[in-house]
């Protein structure tokens, strides 16, 4: 159904911003992004997308542009962290081959999204932060960090878990520190180490995750360490080099090799956001909605922060364009997200314990870790199934 040129403000120029800019757009809807930054730069590292958030870029008509700039990633591969051996191994590469499993630097991911939201006629303002989201009027009203009050039709709240239109719509609740950071970081990749595999190198309270990115030249770091001292949550706090391989001295030459080439690295506190209780308001002459981690802030431990806004932003679109009143399409867009991101969010909750295990269990659940994968090799990928296999084109 055409949206016919109804006219749409998205706060947030990210991944789901862009995404659900794109699919609003190409169903005939006028949108303008409004991005608080002065440029739409080069920012971030590494992330994974899934078969079901590479089912939306196809379904936007993205997906030679996802396959150019991603690499198709082969296998995920857990691994012990202090010798380096392969405890069990997930084949992704043959999980529903027709969308992929791709590894690619976020703001490649960014540019596609970027690029496609331009080409479908979406107005891109830069420079805008939005300090407040009124909503006691017949329309949402954004005060401007100038002070300047702009009105909008539609409001789509796609500006991450400080979202003043979370804020808005939501009680304050407080997030708590997981004890666990987390680092980041990116390094040259060797020609002859360059293959598609993620590896999760797995110890005592810390675990690390590495996989290539853009063709091989990079090599992504994330690394994640049990911590009681609280650290500022965020993503722009720098860190000394050496705090991160100190942090994995005792893990094996393999992970060692690369931390040592380490020369930037950024540190942040893993923060437990609620998910939002109220996703969507519909006013006299207006309505707002939230999506992406405005909606749903999750840690890392699954990577599926990106494939679940590109899931919101299809799902959004779709039942905008499906519905002729605001209340049944948005009602329908927060009872199909609202479990699901749910569900999602806690396994990822729980799955930072799995790689952390010490003491006699860990030897124990490492055998029966590669019992289960020398005997029944898809069954630890088909554990996820209910995530990598949604498709939200075809829901």
């Amino acid at each position: 159904m055409d949206l016919n040129g109804r006219s749409v403000t998205v706060l947030g120029a990210g991944v789901a911003g862009l995404a659900v800019a794109r699919a609003l757009a190409l169903r005939g809807a006028s949108v303008t992004v409004l991005e608080q930054a002065d440029a739409i730069r080069e920012v971030g590292a590494g992330l994974q997308i899934s078969p079901n958030g590479a089912a939306v870029l196809r379904g936007l008509g993205l997906g030679a542009a996802l396959d150019a700039a991603s690499l198709r990633a082969g296998a995920v591969e857990l691994r012990d962290g202090f010798d380096g051996r392969v405890v069990t191994r997930l084949d992704v590469g043959r999980l529903r081959p027709d969308r992929g499993w791709h590894f690619m630097h976020r703001a490649d991911l960014i540019g596609l999204l970027l690029d496609g939201a331009r080409a479908a006629g979406v107005e891109l303002r830069l420079l805008q932060k939005a300090e407040g989201v009124d909503l006691s009027g017949p329309r949402p009203v954004l005060t401007m960090c100038t002070g300047a009050r702009e009105e909008a039709g539609l409001l789509i709240g796609a500006d991450g878990l400080h979202s003043p239109l979370r804020a808005a719509l939501n009680a304050r609740a407080e997030p708590f520190f997981t004890g666990q950071i987390a680092w980041r970081a990116l390094l040259p990749c060797e020609p002859d180490d360059a293959a598609p595999v993620a590896e999760v190198h797995m110890g005592h309270g810390r675990h690390l995750v590495s996989y290539p990115l853009r063709g091989g030249a990079l090599r992504n770091i994330v690394a994640v360490e049990e911590r009681r001292r609280w650290v500022e949550e965020g993503w722009s706090l720098r860190d000394d080099p050496m705090e991160l391989r100190l942090a994995f001295e005792s893990f094996g030459p393999r992970v060692r090799g690369w931390l040592a080439q380490v020369e930037d690295v950024w540190l942040w506190g893993l923060f437990r956001h609620p998910v939002a209780r109220a996703w969507h308001r519909v006013l006299p002459s207006g309505a707002v909605a939230l999506l992406g981690d405005a909606a749903h802030p999750t840690l890392p431990f699954l990577a599926q922060g990106a494939n679940m806004a590109l899931e919101d932003a299809w799902i959004l679109a779709a039942s905008l364009a499906r519905h002729d009143d605001d209340e049944t399409a948005l009602a329908g867009y927060q009872a199909a997200r609202r479990g699901r991101c749910a569900k999602i969010v806690a396994a990822a909750n729980r799955n930072a314990r799995a790689y952390h295990l010490s003491g006699p269990i860990r030897p124990l659940a490492h055998a029966v870790l590669r019992l289960g994968g020398a005997v029944a090799p898809g069954l630890a990928l088909s554990r996820f199934d209910w995530i990598h296999g949604f498709d939200a084109t075809a829901a």
